[in-house]
């Protein structure tokens, strides 16, 4: 970040990863440079916003609505919650927490695990004693498919559920056949957008792979910054925020984009997937 600020760049387009995110908006901020972050949501971000970052893709807060209504729509009375920690992980597990205990549910236990943990017994031992309806892992997929595969080696039969984290097709070569019926909640990915058609095929003809979980943001992110520094007339960092700050910018893949007070999306973005026959679908 901070070779990016001397560089001499007029704006920021990125933030995947919630924790190495929040530490880089100061930086940004401090160099008078415009940030719209395509993939990074946790709500820790917003308080640090030194006015200059906007986020196009939905908060912890519209995924842990999401989440609940999904869970009471089939009957989940009780869950338990697997977290690493991270400030994007962390903060889903206390939203979901929090919220769902106001509703008058159960959370049946609450685990913090490691990044990189291969043995998750313990964990599955602690998880299955509580006899939850479903199980939330709010991190990333890497270590949630080795969660899930053992979930199911050692007996767990109810629902298992992820985040956005998670909604990578990667999930489905870690898990296995442990993933089918795995309930994810994710922004809207180039697979289940109309509109991402011709950008799916142009980018495999370019890259020589699929689109990425957050490549149709990031274009859009990409394509909204230009857009932002046009209509502005100028590079100029009020101009261009304030620019940014009124958008109703409609010329993307993945939906309008519009910002609240806080410069976070205007709208929630997020769907219900399921994985089946080793990739995901829409859920029904």
């Amino acid at each position: 970040a901070s070779k990016l600020a001397s560089s001499g760049v007029v704006g920021i387009v990125g933030g995947y990863c919630s924790g190495a995110t929040l530490p880089t908006l100061k930086i940004y901020g401090d160099a008078k440079l415009p940030m719209i972050i395509p993939a990074a949501n946790s709500t820790k971000l917003i308080p640090e916003n030194p006015g200059n970052v906007f986020m196009i893709n939905s908060t912890g807060n519209d995924q842990v609505a999401k989440a609940i209504e999904y869970f009471t729509a089939h009957s989940i009375k009780s869950i338990a919650i697997v977290n690493q920690g991270d400030a994007y992980s962390q903060d889903l597990a206390d939203l979901t927490k929090k919220n769902w205990e106001a509703a008058g549910m159960t959370v049946t236990s609450f685990e913090t695990t490691n990044k990189g943990e291969q043995d998750y017994s313990s964990v599955v031992t602690s998880i299955k004693s509580g006899n939850p309806d479903a199980v939330f892992w709010t991190a990333y997929y890497a270590d949630g498919g080795l969660l899930i595969r053992q979930l199911r080696e050692q007996g767990y039969q109810g629902l298992i559920a992820v985040g956005d984290g998670s909604n990578s097709p990667e999930l489905f070569k870690i898990a296995g056949e442990a993933a089918e019926g795995v309930i994810g909640f994710s922004n809207p990915t180039a697979d289940f957008l109309p509109e991402a058609k011709a950008f799916t095929e142009a980018y495999q003809k370019a890259y020589g792979t699929a689109p990425g979980p957050y490549s149709t943001l990031t274009y859009d992110a990409t394509k909204l910054l230009a857009w932002a520094f046009t209509t502005a007339g100028s590079t100029d960092f009020d101009k261009v925020v304030a620019t940014l700050q009124g958008a109703n910018f409609t010329d993307t893949i993945s939906g309008a984009i519009s910002f609240t007070p806080e410069k976070t999306l205007a709208r929630s973005n997020f769907v219900v997937l399921e994985g089946k026959g080793g990739a995901w679908t829409l859920a029904p």
